[in-house]
């Protein structure tokens, strides 16, 4: 019998995104932020400055909110997949200064009136929510100062916007969603972020070691 296809978003990353097998699964080892999921390369949370307080949007196992949390940082992570939120509470519920939360990112920045000093998303929400959507609460939500990161994976030259989803970890998978992610230039983000009233912007891609493949566009930003 077919299972049922995802009809929500989060039922899509439930379904298909999260998924690493059946068995149980070790939790991530947190020994350093990354940014670009390619071990040792690129920089890692000194980009974020010192923080006390830090916005995780999308966190998926958390390993990055993780290792903040255990340098004393107050981290919440808000990811909107339950599978997601579940599988990094049972990886980290003994870390203290880490709290997870199920909830869309725009809703979350909406209801919660906390401000931090970091917002960061590593491949994470940034990539799959409407920037003009997402960025003005984003800034609401940052101290001043604060900064505000995120990364994704280097676009497809001409593939720029918004794009559907697709690769080969979703052949032969039913899904009646098209499934969004928002991807640019470094010079786009740049122009884009500082219409939303952010400063020190700057934008650029860590190359991939693999000179024959895309690597990882990481942007920062802070809040005027």
């Amino acid at each position: 019998m077919t299972s049922a296809a995802p009809s929500t978003a989060a039922e899509y990353w439930d379904k298909y995104r999260p998924h690493r097998g059946e068995e149980p699964q070790p939790r991530p080892a947190a020994d350093r932020f990354d940014w670009t999921g390619l071990p040792g390369t690129g920089p890692g949370a000194e980009i974020l400055g010192t923080p006390k307080t830090a916005l995780d949007l999308g966190p998926a196992e958390g390993e990055n909110a993780a290792f903040l949390a255990r340098s004393g940082v107050e981290v919440t992570a808000v990811d909107f997949s339950p599978v997601q939120v579940d599988r990094a509470r049972r990886f980290w519920h003994d870390e203290a200064n880490l709290e997870f939360v199920q909830a869309e990112a725009c809703a979350f920045l909406d209801q919660d009136v906390r401000l931090w000093d970091a917002i960061y998303s590593t491949w994470g929400a940034v990539w799959f929510t409407d920037p003009d959507e997402l960025f003005p609460r984003v800034a609401r939500r940052l101290s001043p100062g604060g900064i505000f990161a995120f990364s994704h994976r280097e676009p497809v030259a001409g593939q720029y916007g918004a794009q559907e989803m697709g690769g080969k970890w979703l052949e032969g998978r039913r899904t009646e969603l098209t499934v969004l992610r928002w991807q640019h230039t470094p010079a786009q983000w740049g122009d884009l972020i500082k219409r939303h009233g952010f400063a020190d912007v700057q934008a650029d891609v860590v190359p991939n070691p693999d000179r024959g493949a895309l690597g990882t566009l990481l942007v920062t930003a802070r809040a005027a």
